[in-house]
């Protein structure tokens, strides 16, 4: 697991209690969205800390098999007041609220007006995405054109928020991750599993040949804990990926390689069009259905929508040199990272 590096000599937004005398008292962290993937990992690595003492909030205020004791809220957090209020003495407050675009916006409404009469409201941490950049490829760092800000898509929806969180009273933070991998990524890690080993991806060939921005979720999650500590992050936006991403193809053969599911199918570009515009459609309702009928939608086969077809071909590569210059990051390699993805997955479903 990688660690973050504050800049020599910077000061902490969110003070440490490294140094401080015996017992000092733990900052209080809101983390909202902590019943998530990305939650999970934000609540264990603040808790993992010398300084923090994270509030793990959720809708649900239910937490998965495995996170750390800590205290948990059950909390809307499309709701401004139910915000403020569970925010009280916190140093920070960080967002890993997962949600459609309606909700991505109704939530960055709220963290806008939740603080709007505040004198000194806290630190806020937002986790946008690299789907802000849209379909723009090559170099992109953070001063790149976004989509417009409309909630009809994902991207759109995040630079919607983004666009929202600026006006917000207080300091923001927005960081802009890549392709979060993990041994608990439903996306990016899971479902890749899946389909690799049942042979529906593989070796793409042009259809594969877009770069992979992957950042592995302790790496997501140290950039959270520098976000919240260092001064000069404040009102910055911080891209979030490996530095030099390997091709689709060059990942899914690492990550077969270490699942031991090798070697890979040749998956040409007629077989590729069925998936995406035969097979997707239906499966996806399948998964919709499951849900609604809390059915185990994980053993459905996965679909594979256009959307991830084109994200395979877009050779985008995130600019990260902002974040480690600022937030002091170091990043997982490509190869431990997917090795412990696929050993933190032995045992779970094929």
């Amino acid at each position: 697991m990688s660690a973050a590096r504050p800049p020599e000599g910077a000061r902490a937004a969110v003070r440490s209690t490294k140094d401080s005398p015996v017992g000092a008292e733990r900052q209080r962290l809101l983390v909202l969205g902590a019943g998530g993937f990305i939650g999970r990992h934000v609540v264990a690595a603040l808790q993992a800390s010398d300084w923090a003492r994270p509030v793990a909030a959720s809708r649900s205020g239910r937490l998965a098999p495995g996170t750390p004791p800590v205290e948990v809220l059950r909390l809307d957090a499309r709701d401004p007041d139910a915000l403020r209020r569970a925010a009280a003495q916190a140093a920070g407050v960080v967002d890993c609220t997962a949600a459609g675009p309606a909700g991505i916006v109704a939530g960055a409404q709220a963290l806008q007006a939740a603080w709007q009469h505040e004198a000194a409201p806290p630190r806020l941490v937002y986790l946008s995405s690299m789907a802000v950049y849209g379909d723009a490829e090559g170099r992109v760092d953070e001063t790149a054109a976004r989509v417009a800000a409309e909630p009809a898509s994902y991207g759109g929806a995040k630079a919607a928020a983004e666009a929202l969180l600026a006006r917000r009273a207080g300091e923001t933070v927005v960081l802009r991750p890549g392709c979060v991998y993990g041994a608990d990524s439903p996306q990016w890690s899971l479902r890749i599993a899946r389909l690799l080993r049942s042979r529906r991806i593989g070796d793409l060939g042009a259809g594969g040949d877009g770069l992979c921005n992957a950042v592995h979720a302790d790496d997501l999650a140290q950039a959270v804990l520098a976000a919240l500590r260092v001064p000069e992050a404040a009102g910055q936006a911080f891209n979030l990926s490996l530095p030099d991403p390997p091709t689709w193809n060059g990942y899914f053969l690492a990550f077969a390689r270490a699942l031991g599911a090798v070697p890979l199918a040749r998956i040409g570009a007629r077989r590729m069009a069925f998936e995406t515009q035969v097979a997707a459609l239906p499966l996806r309702l399948a998964e919709r259905a499951a849900q609604l009928l809390r059915l185990p939608a994980d053993r459905l086969p996965p679909a594979i929508p256009p959307s991830l077809a084109r994200l395979w071909r877009q050779e985008i590569r995130l600019d990260v040199s902002r974040a480690g210059q600022v937030l002091g990051l170091r990043w997982t390699p490509l190869a431990q990272g997917l090795r412990e993805t696929a050993e933190g997955m032995a045992g779970g479903p094929p």
